[in-house]
C-alpha cells in the first residue's frame, strides 16, 4: 500500500526537479511568455474595441469588485 510520501506531482514523476533558479534562467521560456502576455493585451484591446457595451460593462463588475474586495 503506497504512502503519503509516494504521492508525487505528475510532473515530477519524470525525475526532473525543477528550481526556482531553473525557471528564472529559461530565457526560451520567458520569450514565449512575453509574447504571450503581449498577444493577449492585444487580444483584449481589439475586443474592447469591437465591443464596447459589453467592455463598459466587464469594467464596471471589475471597479465594483475592487470597491467591495476585502484586504
Amino acid at each position: 500500500m503506497p504512502d503519503a510520501s509516494d504521492a508525487q506531482h505528475p510532473a515530477d514523476r519524470t525525475g526532473a526537479r525543477h528550481t526556482g533558479e531553473d525557471r528564472v534562467s529559461d530565457p526560451e521560456r520567458l520569450r514565449r511568455r512575453a509574447l504571450f502576455l503581449r498577444e493577449l493585451s492585444e487580444a483584449k484591446a481589439l475586443r474592447d474595441r469591437v465591443q464596447p457595451r459589453r467592455a463598459r460593462a466587464a469594467r464596471m463588475r471589475e471597479q465594483m469588485r475592487m470597491r467591495t474586495f476585502r484586504w
